[in-house]
């Protein structure tokens, strides 16, 4: 054999398995790698998709909870302003009660005090009285008329 042949055959065989690739191999190979760039590539854009919704997700989270913290802030004002209108409320009643309580027992005072010199007049009266009878009883003499004025004076 010739090395012209064998070469001349091998540059065939060469060939003919080239032209099978070409035919038969080469394009399910090309489709895979197209597929496969292809998923590739889908799976890059979903990552960047991805990524973009969570910086959304995080931005709106970040707003909820700026968003959350002020109507915190607008509730906690609202309540202490609330709380300061009860206290005035509370104090204004406790003015007002302590009004009412200090005008009545003014009143019972007064009641009382009246009572007293009514009182204090009735027994004046009787004193006098009683201190008349005596006086008439004994006889009309200046230093039994005084001791009866003074146990009188020492009475009242």
């Amino acid at each position: 054999m010739d090395i012209n042949a064998t070469l001349l055959g091998q540059a065939i065989t060469f060939a003919i398995l080239v032209w099978f690739t070409m035919r038969f191999v080469w394009p399910p190979l090309m489709e895979a790698m197209e597929e496969r760039a292809k998923r590739i590539a889908d799976g890059l854009a979903a990552a960047d998709k991805g990524r973009h919704d969570l910086e959304l997700a995080e931005t709106r989270a970040k707003t909820i909870l700026r968003e959350g913290k002020q109507q915190a802030q607008e509730n906690i004002i609202h309540a202490q302003k609330r709380a300061d209108e009860i206290i005035e409320e509370a104090k204004a009643n406790a003015r007002t009660e302590g009004e009412r309580i200090v005008a009545a027992a003014r009143d019972q005072i007064t009641q009382e005090t009246q009572q007293a010199k009514e009182q204090l007049q009735r027994e004046v009266g009787r004193l006098a009285l009683v201190g008349a009878e005596q006086v008439l009883m004994r006889e009309v003499d200046a230093n039994a008329h005084r001791d009866v004025l003074d146990k009188l004076a020492a009475r009242l």
